[in-house]
């Protein structure tokens, strides 16, 4: 079962921007609602990307470095990143389908 992987500053640089397939990270704070409402979309499509694109997610309270350094200003605010750079970054909560596109467009 694929689960994002929670990363921070120690582990950003390994995880996301060296990995060698696509990454999605998923900016959120616990005490976000639309964080919390997108959660398990999130947990679906990391199923459904197994092997193709990495999950992870960055708490912005705890990994405030990491916001700054991408200019995180809302939440949930998703990263695509590609080859080490960001593609693609989506703000707020999506339905899965539009989701799912955004991730086809920017891994394509």
């Amino acid at each position: 079962m694929a689960n994002p992987v929670v990363v921070t500053e120690q582990t950003f640089e390994q995880q996301v921007e060296k990995s060698s397939i696509p990454v999605l990270v998923d900016f959120w704070a616990d005490w976000c609602m639309p964080c919390k409402m997108i959660a398990p979309i999130i947990d679906e499509l990391a199923e459904e990307y197994d092997g193709r694109i990495a999950f992870t997610k960055v708490d912005v309270d705890s990994e405030q470095n990491i916001a700054v350094k991408f200019g995180i200003r809302s939440i949930p605010t998703l990263l695509v990143f590609k080859d080490g750079n960001p593609v693609d970054q989506i703000v707020g909560a999506l339905p899965k389908a539009a989701l799912r596109q955004r991730l086809d467009d920017a891994i394509s």
